[in-house]
């Protein structure tokens, strides 16, 4: 065993082992995340400055930041070689109408694209408890990323608020400046949604992807639109060359997400969160306006990572009963997050639907 590695990996495991890496963090008090930087913000200039009028400089002067409506903020610009190692994030405002995009290596095209809620498991704009390894959410809106993101030359990572009113972002960014070995991917994340399904189509979660690589995560908002159960459709993994039938196929939506028997317990379905997967939300509908159920799962491929090394493409159908025991395709609101590594450039994303498709109505 050598006495130093690379920083990237971060487990128990690990802990013990000294690194060359270098321990940074950007934040509204450290914009640059540069080396003795933190906390210079003059009160004069400060979004708190008026907070810490008696006590002066270097007192919490700058802890956050407004995004004024239809504007993007650049929360972080890094210089490579690094490894972004954790993200924490809270924000005012509408989630789903805030859009989180992440460069690398000066790539044109951002790897990863998805409303800032959606990104962190929580599609529907309220708070519901995540405790899974590479997301986590805590009380109040508190978003955290612990997905590893490798990069070589250089990260950039913006916020978009599309919405009406100004919001305000609290935001850290930790990461190491280190060497990236070789076989090191990158991170992708995006975001889709369709609502609603039309009649017999299956719901499309991932396409188009080229290049080598492997399947890290699905996050699924779902919101019912009929009586009954919702999830009998199977989740179907396409990868290298594969044409009308796929290589990995489920048995059932709560099956993927594992589960069983539609997350019942009793007459009730029942919540869990857990380090690989959850049916984290579950909103019922209160029989007024707020009348339909609509649910978040998500099920994170850290132990058992899909690894494809041409092209990649996964489906999800939707399907409840009808009468006789038959299947009922269902015209159902979905909303999805597909997590996964390769190499780059990567194919362009689909265009962000508008903000009034994006709307959690």
């Amino acid at each position: 065993m050598t006495s130093q590695f690379n920083g990237i990996t971060s487990g128990l495991d690990q802990l013990f082992r000294l690194s060359p890496a270098k321990s940074r963090s950007i934040s509204p008090e450290n914009r640059t995340g540069g080396k003795g930087m933190g906390a210079m913000c003059d009160l004069s200039h400060g979004t708190a400055g008026n907070c810490a009028r008696d006590l002066g400089k270097g007192w919490k002067v700058n802890p956050h930041l407004p995004i004024k409506p239809g504007e993007t903020l650049v929360l972080g610009e890094i210089e490579g070689p690094g490894c972004i190692q954790h993200i924490w994030l809270t924000p005012t405002g509408k989630w789903r109408s805030q859009i989180l995009r992440i460069y690398w290596d000066g790539q044109e095209n951002p790897s990863v694209e998805c409303p800032l809620g959606d990104f962190f498991a929580s599609g529907w704009g309220q708070y519901a408890q995540i405790s899974a390894l590479p997301i986590c959410v805590n009380p109040g809106s508190a978003f955290n990323s612990y997905w590893q993101m490798p990069f070589r030359k250089s990260c950039r990572i913006t916020l978009e608020n599309r919405g009406l009113e100004p919001v305000t972002v609290y935001y850290q960014i930790d990461y190491t400046l280190t060497e990236i070995p070789e076989d090191a991917a990158y991170f992708h994340a995006q975001f889709r949604r369709v609502n609603p399904l039309p009649y017999k189509e299956v719901y499309t979660i991932l396409d188009g992807v080229q290049g080598q690589g492997h399947y890290v995560g699905t996050y699924l908002a779902w919101g019912v639109n009929n009586n009954g159960w919702w999830g009998e459709g199977e989740i179907k993994f396409y990868m290298d060359g594969d044409s009308e039938y796929p290589t990995i196929c489920g048995t059932g939506t709560e099956d993927y997400f594992c589960g069983s028997y539609d997350f019942d317990v009793g007459p009730d379905y029942r919540e869990f969160t857990t380090p690989y997967t959850g049916l984290s939300q579950v909103i019922r509908g209160d029989g007024h306006y707020q009348s339909q159920q609509r649910f978040s799962m998500y099920r994170f491929h850290i132990t058992d990572p899909i690894r494809f090394e041409k092209d990649l493409k996964v489906t999800i159908q939707a399907l409840g009963w009808r009468d006789g025991g038959r299947y009922l395709p269902l015209q159902d609101d979905i909303a999805s997050v597909a997590y996964w590594y390769q190499t780059i450039p990567a194919a362009p994303f689909p265009t962000l639907p508008d903000q009034d498709y994006l709307e959690i109505i």
